[in-house]
């Protein structure tokens, strides 16, 4: 379970996050919607300690800890908890792809490099890139290269798994096969926070979805109420932007 409390984040005089608590059980999939500089990715960026927050505390699993105030031993036992899947793939281009997912196992968590190379073949397999083990990545699609990235994250066994708008920089016809990657995880009971303008994949595959604006979360609920009855108008507003045919059905 995570549980955060009261997290803001600044930069410079530009307040991103204004005090936000969000609680997520095992198991869950939160999705995360807004529009751009809402705070989204600040807020998973945050939880990774990619970023430091300026205030707040999360407590995940055993691990407690104040975001400000964290030592560097605190944040490594929260990214043992945490994998991270980004909007650019974030791979080693001068690395295959198993490599690739090796890479975290033998560095950050000192398995052995034969037990590194069977978990790396599995998670592969699991992404149905089985017959793309050795290949680098500039012999990828970007789908195929995005779904080595959910490999190298489930390769670590995290609590959570962090989606940062996990299609965003992909041609619209691989969009599909990394979101049917994501709904596979999901049903396998993984925990998940996914930040997505996916709004069909969102309605699919979250327990609850998170509507932000302005650093703040304006409401949230299961996939059904939240786009069928939202409450605010802000985020009416949101859903027809984003959704143009969205008349309180989907």
């Amino acid at each position: 379970m995570i549980e955060i409390k009261g997290i803001h984040k600044a930069f410079g005089k530009n307040e991103v996050l204004k005090g936000i608590d969000v609680t997520v059980g095992k198991g869950e999939v939160i999705v995360i919607i807004g529009s751009s500089g809402s705070g989204k990715t600040t807020l998973l960026r945050c939880i990774n300690f990619l970023e430091k927050a300026d205030a707040g505390e999360m407590t995940l699993g055993a691990s407690k800890v104040g975001f400000k105030y964290a030592t560097q031993k605190e944040i490594l036992a929260i990214r043992r908890q945490t994998a991270m899947v980004f909007q650019s793939y974030n791979l080693f281009n001068n690395k295959t792809a198993l490599e690739n997912v090796m890479e975290g196992l033998i560095t950050a968590r000192k398995v052995a490099r034969t037990r590194a190379e069977e978990i790396g073949r599995n998670m592969l397999d699991k992404v149905g890139l089985s017959d793309k083990h050795n290949a680098y990545p500039c012999h990828l699609s970007g789908g195929q290269q995005q779904r080595v990235g959910i490999a190298r994250a489930l390769a670590l066994n995290p609590e959570v798994i962090l989606f940062d708008e996990p299609t965003s920089a992909l041609d619209p016809t691989l969009v599909g096969e990394v979101l049917a990657v994501m709904k596979k995880i999901a049903r396998e009971g993984i925990t998940m926070i996914v930040v997505t303008h996916e709004m069909s994949f969102a309605y699919d595959i979250a327990s609850r979805i998170l509507f932000m604006d302005g650093g703040v979360i304006i409401e949230e609920g299961p996939p059904k109420e939240l786009f069928t009855n939202p409450k605010d108008e802000r985020t009416k507003q949101f859903l027809k932007r984003i959704v143009p045919e969205w008349s309180y059905t989907i």
